[in-house]
């Protein structure tokens, strides 16, 4: 058992859940919620924190400032309740109530943009309020998640390597796209390292990420009303687009299976599970899919009745009755 002096130092990373049991399919699932930030970000965040610090951009006098659906402004809170910077996040609706909650009780301060702009929808509202706070204090520094190289090199350095260790004969690795720092992080690893893995994103309906439409989303987490700069195409192998209400159902299908997920793993185990069911289907192949973050703290959203079936319909909790239903319907 490891003995740290931070939280940032701990992170789990040799948890794998095999869900050929449960879904038929073989696909190993990398578990990144098991660190004092509860999600993959922490990697990000630190890794964002230390670089701004050994260029001399972040010191004493520092605002810490990001936009975030949640989990990176957790990750961040955690770091800054450390190293004593001041911290604000910028969220909107979407953000669970408990990681608000969570980000204000490690200090930091968050600001609610109930508006999203016309064509950014709320993460572009976000940004314009990040962008406003920086112009008007110096004091304010952005990290900006969406564009800094340093949140895909987390990713390049700890969590592509630590898959390649644990399967050397991978064949598919299917990674959530978001800032797609996870996503740029491991898959130019492979491109570089093991070039025969086929880098699957698994990214929202309604995200614009891959060009697609713009519509609805209800989830944090994966998807973008903008799409991130760190995108690169060029290392992605292919996309799967899974709506919101299969991620809802394949959560709570692993829920049953004692599994308690966040919404981005049911998005992401739901994208693979559509795509193994087109590309490979019956074919026995070593699949390792990420998996962001747990589901505690969406105990108000994605595992309340009431307000799934709200947004939903009456039907969004009809779970699929044989193990491979789920896989059908590739977007």
């Amino acid at each position: 058992m490891p003995i740290i002096r931070t939280p940032q130092e701990f992170n789990e990373e040799d948890l794998f859940v095999d869900l050929r049991e449960m879904y038929g399919y073989p696909i190993y699932l990398k578990c990144e919620g098991f660190n004092f930030a509860g999600s993959v970000k922490l990697k990000a965040a630190a890794s964002m924190v230390e670089a701004a610090e050994r260029s001399g951009l972040l010191h004493r006098d520092s605002i810490l400032i990001e936009s975030s659906s949640g989990n990176l402004g957790m990750a961040l809170s955690v770091i800054a309740a450390v190293k004593g910077y001041r911290f604000v996040c910028v969220v909107d609706p979407r953000t669970n109530l408990s990681t608000r909650q969570l980000i204000e009780s490690l200090g930091g301060e968050v600001h609610m943009i109930t508006e999203p702009t016309g064509g950014g929808g709320f993460l572009g509202a976000r940004l314009d309020h990040v962008r406003s706070l920086c112009d008007a204090d110096p004091r304010y520094l952005w990290l900006n998640q969406h564009a800094n190289p340093n949140n895909w090199r987390a990713h390049y350095r700890t969590t592509a390597p630590a898959i390649d260790h644990r399967f050397p004969q991978l064949e598919l690795l299917f990674v959530g796209a978001g800032t797609t720092g996870t996503l740029m992080g491991c898959a130019r690893y492979f491109k570089e390292h093991n070039p025969g893995v086929t880098v699957v994103a698994v990214d929202s309906v309604g995200s614009v990420t891959f060009g697609g439409e713009p519509g609805l989303r209800m989830l944090p987490g994966l998807g973008a009303g903008v799409r991130p700069a760190l995108l690169d195409e060029d290392y992605v192998d292919d996309v799967v687009h899974v709506p919101e209400i299969d991620t809802i159902r394949t959560c709570h299908t692993l829920a049953r299976g004692g599994f308690l997920f966040g919404g981005s793993t049911g998005t992401v185990v739901s994208g693979a599970l559509k795509w193994l069911a087109r590309n490979r289907p019956g074919q026995d192949v070593t699949a390792v899919a990420i998996s962001p973050d747990q589901g505690d703290r969406y105990l108000d959203t994605i595992y309340q009745t009431n307000w799934v079936r709200d947004i939903y319909g009456l039907d969004a909790l009809e779970l699929p009755a044989e193990p491979d239903a789920v896989a059908s319907g590739v977007h």
